[in-house]
């Protein structure tokens, strides 16, 4: 990638989008994967035929729609259908990712990808962002936030990877312990990082 490119990732309810929403009124171009795969999964996307194929017409509504929820359900409960539903939708998300990361401006891209060490992709960046939260802290987010219960949280949780897989590829953890004030402090500051780190790769 020409462009200085910032992974950043980080488990369930760990406050991704709170950092990168400051990171994107400072001007930065930030891709979320899960706002690419809703595009991917659109009605009359290629995809969808794809998955109805694999999964059968239980995971379509009446209008041919994909039903999120029933496919959510099938692929949590098997691993060999969520890693089958990964391959396809996947290698989509990256390439309209990197599509649009390629004609955005500014001195660096975020790319936003909550499985991004599960993907194996953090190899792909300049500077991968981890931020961390302990896991109550996150349950109480999540449920706040979207009402999701106890038990769903946990299998999501379970379902990505620990703390330690994240840390072993970071080049900086973010801890999202404090206020959301707090927390736009520590944005602004790894934006400033970001800036300098990004002018240093374009020095002639």
């Amino acid at each position: 990638m020409a462009f200085f490119s910032v992974g950043l990732t980080g488990a369930i309810g760990s406050g991704k989008t709170a950092v990168t929403d400051c990171l994107a009124e400072q001007g930065i171009t930030v891709l979320d994967a899960d706002v690419f795969a809703h595009q991917v999964t659109a009605p009359g996307e290629p995809a969808v035929v794809e998955i109805a194929k694999a999964f059968g017409p239980a995971v379509l509504t009446a209008s041919g729609a994909l039903d999120r929820a029933a496919l959510r359900d099938l692929v949590f409960a098997d691993e060999e259908k969520r890693r089958a539903l990964e391959g396809i939708v996947h290698p989509r998300v990256r390439s309209a990712m990197n599509e649009a990361a390629s004609q955005a401006a500014g001195p660096y891209v975020v790319f936003s990808i909550p499985l991004l060490v599960e993907t194996g992709q953090a190899e792909r960046f300049d500077y991968v962002v981890i931020i961390e939260a302990p896991a109550a802290l996150r349950a109480n987010r999540v449920k706040a936030r979207s009402g999701l219960d106890a038990d769903s949280f946990e299998r999501i949780n379970a379902s990505q990877a620990t703390d330690d897989a994240r840390a072993a590829v970071a080049n900086e953890i973010i801890i999202n312990d404090g206020t959301i004030d707090a927390l736009k402090e520590k944005s602004i500051a790894l934006h400033e990082k970001l800036m300098s780190l990004a002018a240093q790769k374009h020095e002639p």
